[in-house]
C-alpha cells in the first residue's frame, strides 16, 4: 500500500511539474512582453502621473464598483447565458483597397472594435490594429466574431504613424504589430508602452512615448495630442506599470479624436474645453459592466462625452468584434443609436472596412447594419 501511494505521489508530482515547467515556458513567448527596466523605467517615474509605483488616473478609479475581485467576476462570466453575446452570422464588411486611396483624401476607415485606418494631411494612420482571430494570451479566450478580420497586417498600406493607446491585447496584438514592423514608419504611444516594441523588433529610434498632455508636431500640418484616458494597463497581473492614451489628430481643417478605452470621467469636458470641438470623435461605448463601471463607457456615457467635447459627428468604438462583456452583441449598437437621438451631433455607423470621407458633406454613413 505504501509503494502503491509512493507512485501515485511520484506520478502527480511528475504531472505537476511538467504542467509547471510548461506553463512558464508559455510565458517565455515574446507576446507577453517584459516591462520597462533601467534607465527606461526611471523615466516613467518622472512623470507625474506615477505614483506609488504605478501609473494612476486623474480621478480615483477603482478596477470593480463592488467589493470583487479578478477571480469572482471571472466565475461569474463563466456561470452566466453567454445567449446574445455573439452573432449567430457573420458581421458585414466592406473591403476597400486601401492602397487605392488618394492619400491627399481625409477619411477614416473603421477596422473593427478599436482599429482604425486614418488618412490625415497627406498622412496614414493606424491605430490600435487588432488582425488576429483571437486577443487574448491564450487562444479562445477572446475569438473575433466571425467576418470582422476582412483585412491582414499584410495588406495594409506603407503607415506613416502607428498610434497604440495602451497595452491589453485587444488594442496592442503581438501577430499584428510584428507583422506591421516593415511598413510603419514611427509609433506613438504612452510611456512604457514602447518597450514591447523594442522587444518585437523596432527600431527604437522609430519609437515614441509619451505623457498625457504632449504635443507632438508630426509635420507642418499635423499635429498630434496625447490625452488622458480613464483606464488601466496590463498584460498579465501586474497593473498600471505603462500609460493608457488617448489621441487627438489636428490639421487646419480639422480635428479628430480616439478615445482609447476610457471610463467616463472629467477629462472629456476639458479636452472639449482646450480643442473648442472636434468633427468626428470615437468614443469607447462597448463592454460595458456594472461591475466594471469606471473603466468603460455606456452609451449613454458616450452620448454625453460627444456633446461636452463639442463633436460634430460621434463613431462607435469598442463595439462589433469582441464578446468582452455580458451585453449582448448589438446592444451598443442600438443604445447609442437611442441615446444620440436629439443631440447635437451626428452619429455614423459605417461597415468595418466601409471609408468616411471627412470633406464637405460626405460624413454620414448612417446604417443599422446590426439589426
Amino acid at each position: 500500500m505504501k509503494k502503491k501511494f509512493r507512485k501515485m505521489v511520484t506520478v502527480i508530482g511528475t504531472l505537476a511539474g511538467v504542467m509547471l515547467l510548461g506553463g512558464w515556458a508559455y510565458l517565455q513567448h515574446p507576446k507577453f512582453g517584459d516591462l520597462p527596466e533601467g534607465e527606461a523605467h526611471a523615466s516613467l517615474v518622472r512623470s507625474p502621473n506615477h505614483v506609488d509605483g504605478a501609473f494612476r488616473n486623474l480621478v480615483e478609479t477603482p478596477m470593480f464598483t463592488e467589493d470583487r475581485s479578478f477571480l469572482s467576476v471571472l466565475v461569474e462570466n463563466l456561470r452566466s447565458s453567454r445567449e446574445g453575446l455573439r452573432p449567430q452570422d457573420d458581421i458585414p464588411s466592406v473591403k476597400t483597397d486601401l492602397h487605392a486611396l488618394n492619400v491627399d483624401e481625409d477619411l477614416v476607415v473603421w477596422l473593427g472594435h478599436s482599429s482604425y485606418y486614418v488618412q490625415l494631411g497627406g498622412k496614414r494612420i493606424l491605430i490600435d490594429p487588432v488582425f488576429s482571430v483571437d486577443a487574448a494570451p491564450v487562444p479562445f479566450a477572446n475569438r473575433a466574431f466571425a467576418g470582422t478580420n476582412p483585412y491582414s497586417a499584410e495588406e495594409m498600406p506603407s503607415i506613416d504613424y502607428l498610434l497604440i493607446t495602451h497595452d491589453h491585447w485587444d488594442h496592442l496584438d503581438y501577430p499584428s504589430i510584428t507583422a506591421l514592423e516593415s511598413k510603419v514608419g514611427k509609433v506613438v504611444t504612452g510611456l512604457g508602452v514602447g518597450a514591447y516594441f523594442e522587444q518585437w523588433g523596432y527600431d527604437p529610434e522609430n519609437v515614441h512615448q509619451h505623457d498625457w498632455n504632449d504635443t507632438l508636431e508630426l509635420d507642418d500640418e499635423l499635429t498630434l495630442h496625447v490625452l488622458a484616458a480613464r483606464h488601466y494597463s496590463g498584460r498579465m497581473l501586474q497593473r498600471n506599470q505603462t500609460l493608457w492614451v488617448g489621441f487627438a489628430l489636428e490639421t487646419p481643417e480639422r480635428r479628430l479624436l480616439f478615445s482609447g478605452d476610457s471610463g467616463y470621467g472629467p477629462h472629456f469636458a476639458e479636452i472639449g474645453q482646450r480643442f473648442d470641438g472636434f468633427d468626428l470623435v470615437a468614443l469607447d461605448h462597448g463592454q460595458y459592466d456594472s461591475r466594471w463601471a469606471y473603466i468603460h463607457m455606456t452609451p449613454e456615457e458616450a452620448a454625453q462625452a460627444a456633446e461636452e467635447l463639442g463633436a460634430a459627428a460621434l463613431l462607435p468604438a469598442h463595439v462589433g468584434k469582441f464578446a468582452l462583456a455580458r451585453h449582448t452583441w448589438q446592444e451598443p449598437f442600438e443604445r447609442i443609436a437611442t441615446a444620440s437621438q436629439g443631440r447635437e451631433y451626428r452619429l455614423v455607423t459605417p461597415l468595418i472596412g466601409e471609408p468616411l470621407q471627412l470633406a464637405g458633406d460626405a460624413l454620414p454613413v448612417v446604417s443599422h447594419w446590426w439589426e
